[in-house]
């Protein structure tokens, strides 16, 4: 019956308001077409909309003065809700008592005062409707204490949206003392300005508040001890300054399970400043706030869902938060330079650190967090270096753990790599290991060390350093003791250098045959004219510079003497310093090559590039080969007495 009633009750609403309309579509034309469906059956179950015009009527007992924006079976809306309309908006709404179907009302671009708002509430309050939603109250003024009957309701939500208080001078108290006081489950009011709201005056049913968008400050609720059973708060764009009075605040909520803070002005002192939250508090959001690293020092025990975004941290203090309840971190957009350790933090399951200032991540970031099963670290400024390509290898190993990979991960630097994904990078594992690099580095010196080392020995550098040594040394003393006779005066055609188990040939063939005869060449022996008391390093060195050229008899004793060497190398020496032709080389005997030693290749490299003169076996050739060798030597050296040796008188 009751249902029958109510389709009744529309019916004649909408027969009211379609009268109206026509009658006036026939003075002033045109107006918009009315539909509605009605089922044939005559029940209101399938009663979808009932959309309907604003009607100025001139017959003011049919002038309801509302839009009819939607109505269902369970669901009413109306729009444009004035003082001069809201009786026939309270005699309306008187017809749905408790028990009948209707359970939702929506009420916007209401303009009233504020006693007939209340008169509104208090008839909704003894209706059937469970949610009501009210949005765009203007004009709301003479506000001034009202006795609220809050018993015998049915209601559960309320909703205000955007009320605007014309009232200049009114008490904030009976204001506020209205909805405080109001026994029902959820209460939002959202964009109006409030600047406060009362602690209740009994214990409080609400278990979800949310004063979206307001201009609340750190006095809400602080010492009220009468939401002990309030599960979620929201509180997010308003003014609160100080985390520690918003601890303070949600101490005696007993029951505060969700508190959301973002978008204030919250900052924290630091240690000297006590924090205190609510024990069953689990899930906090402190985003686009002022809050920097101290934050970690007030933060709730039990929390498991915490949101920093947008903040100023800039490190996660290692021993300042033991949060062993925390599984998901957000500190998004922040000043973060690395991955934080969940040394404070072990049941972490989800990390998302996107858009802070970290170049290059820890790679042993998922074994310290070893619980963590998702990582959002995208769209940071990394650097792709060595260091980074563990980090990589990270996501190969993590199974997919990295949210975003691998759009999100992207080169920043260094320039010529700017906007290379991450995946798509890669360095040689001996350009980054620096162990391996040290260790070839190491190897490779070794191995040239032991090729110079073979190569010196091989070629006897260290002999001729040594001997260069000892020139240099012989040159020095030899200009100190005697300057006067550093310049050179060739007193010999020739120095001899030869084995001494070649000498026999040399004293009976190449000493008389060039000395005596036609020519008289003067030949510098060491037997002779090694000076007593000299080194035999420095005779040689004189000998050598005092003789025009240096004649050098070869053969396989040659090659094994030490000091055949040491006089083939001064010779040599002064070949290139003097830039002069002054090498004789006579072979003596034919010498193999895998004779001669290494030391030799001087000897070599002149044998191969350098005329020598071989000592022929037949005496026939042998004339032919005095000749030869001693226009080679052929010189006129300077007398004491001025004449040059070799001039007859």
């Amino acid at each position: 019956m009751r249902s029958l009633r109510n389709f009744f009750l529309f019916k004649c609403l909408f027969a009211l308001t379609f009268w109206n309309h026509i009658s006036l579509s026939k003075e002033n034309e045109p107006f918009t077409s009315i539909s509605s469906d009605f089922p044939e059956d005559g029940s209101d179950k399938s009663i979808k909309s009932l959309p309907l015009l604003y009607a100025n009527s001139l017959k003011p007992e049919v002038n309801f003065g509302w839009i009819v924006i939607q109505n269902t079976t369970e669901s009413l809306s109306l729009s444009e809700i004035t003082n001069d309309n809201v009786k026939n908006l309270i005699a309306l709404l008187s017809n749905f008592k408790q028990g009948s179907k209707l359970q939702n009302l929506t009420l916007t671009n209401v303009s009233v005062d504020w006693s007939a708002l209340m008169e509104v509430f208090q008839t909704v309050w003894r209706s059937s409707i469970e949610y009501f939603d009210i949005s765009n109250v203007k004009q709301l003024s003479e506000i001034e204490r009202y006795n609220f009957d809050y018993s015998g309701t049915s209601m559960k939500a309320l909703t205000m949206k955007k009320v605007l208080i014309t009232d200049l001078y009114f008490s904030q108290d009976d204001l506020y003392k209205i909805f405080a006081d109001m026994n029902i489950a959820a209460l939002t009011i959202a964009e109006s300005e409030m600047i406060h709201m009362l602690c209740p005056s009994t214990q409080s049913p609400f278990r979800y508040i949310n004063f979206f968008k307001n201009d609340l400050t750190d006095l809400l609720f602080q010492k009220c001890n009468k939401l002990i059973h309030l599960e979620t708060l929201i509180l997010q764009k308003n003014k609160f300054e100080s985390l520690s009075k918003v601890s303070f605040m949600t101490s005696h909520m007993k029951s505060l399970k969700y508190l959301d803070m973002s978008n204030n002005l919250l900052s924290h002192d630091g240690a000297d400043t006590q924090c205190r939250w609510a024990e069953s508090l689990t899930e906090l959001d402190l985003s686009s706030n002022q809050l920097s690293d101290t934050v970690f020092e007030c933060l709730p025990v039990n929390i498991k869902k915490l949101s920093l975004q947008s903040n100023q941290i800039t490190s996660v203090p290692k021993g300042m938060a033991e949060l062993k309840s925390l599984q998901e971190l957000n500190v998004a957009w922040n000043r973060l330079s690395d991955l934080p350790g969940c040394g404070g933090f072990p049941s972490l399951e989800i990390l998302n650190i996107e858009m802070n200032s970290i170049i290059t991540p820890s790679a042993d970031f998922f074994q310290s967090c070893p619980r963590v099963r998702e990582l959002q670290a995208g769209k940071n400024p990394f650097k792709c270096s060595c260091e980074l390509q563990a980090f990589i290898r990270l996501e190969r190993q993590s199974g997919g753990k990295l949210f975003g990979w691998p759009m999100a991960y992207v080169c920043e630097y260094p320039e010529d790599l700017r906007g290379m994904q991450l995946k798509d990078f890669h360095l040689s594992e001996l350009a980054c290991n620096t162990m391996l690099l040290l260790v070839t580095a190491l190897l490779l010196t070794l191995v040239l060390v032991a090729v110079v080392v073979f190569v010196c020995i091989y070629l006897d550098v260290p002999w001729y350093m040594r001997m260069m040594w000892q020139w240099t040394q012989t040159k020095r003393r030899a200009w100190h003791n005697h300057p006067e006779e550093q310049e050179t005066v060739l007193q010999f055609h020739a120095f001899v250098s030869y084995s001494e188990r070649d000498a026999l040939w040399v004293k009976n063939e190449l000493i008389p045959n060039l000395e005596k005869g036609e020519g008289c060449v003067q030949l510098c022996q060491h037997e002779r004219n090694f000076v007593p008391g000299k080194s035999i390093v420095e005779n040689i060195i004189n000998c050598i510079e005092k003789s025009y050229k240096s004649i050098f008899v070869l053969s396989p004793n040659f090659v094994q003497s030490e000091w055949c060497h040491y006089e083939l190398y001064f010779a040599h020496h002064k070949l290139f310093s003097e830039n002069s032709n002054s090498l004789i080389l006579i072979l003596l005997e034919p010498i193999p090559p895998y004779i001669i030693p290494a030391r030799y290749h001087k000897l070599k490299a002149l044998m191969a590039k350098r005329t020598y003169l071989e000592w022929p076996k037949e005496r026939s050739k042998r004339a032919l080969f005095w000749a030869n060798l001693r226009a080679a030597i052929s010189i006129n050296l300077p007398r004491a007495d001025g004449v040059r040796s070799g001039e007859t008188d």
